[in-house]
């Protein structure tokens, strides 16, 4: 089986998110695609709640992430009280997707801001 350098957005929707150790941290809800350029600025995690009521969404700056082809999903060097303490916002809503919003974001993460 060969791997493709791209892939659907509606397929990596869903995708489970792990971390090092291999603990599932949740699944991405969705991504955020930067307009101007085109590249994938966020995968929002979603992680908490029941039967994915009351989940929050988790910005994750999309170069954290490593597709893993033995787990069938993305890996992030994060461990789970990181994860709780970072940037959110509930699932029925959105932060103003703005560069200060992505620095807070990025910076939180220790992740260099811009493509």
């Amino acid at each position: 089986m060969s791997l493709h350098p791209t892939i659907s957005s509606s397929k990596v929707e869903g995708t489970d998110v792990y971390n090092l150790a291999g603990e599932k941290l949740g699944a991405i809800g969705d991504l955020v695609i930067d307009k101007r350029n085109g590249h994938v600025r966020y995968a929002a995690l979603e992680f908490g709640g029941f039967l994915g009521l009351g989940a929050d969404r988790f910005p994750l700056p999309w170069s954290m992430l490593t597709y893993d082809t033995e787990k069938d999903g993305y890996v992030v060097n994060l461990d789970m009280e990181q994860l709780r303490s970072g940037p959110r916002y509930a699932k029925d809503s959105e932060p103003a997707w703005s560069e200060e919003y992505g620095r807070h974001v990025y910076g939180y993460y220790g992740a260099p801001w811009g493509i």
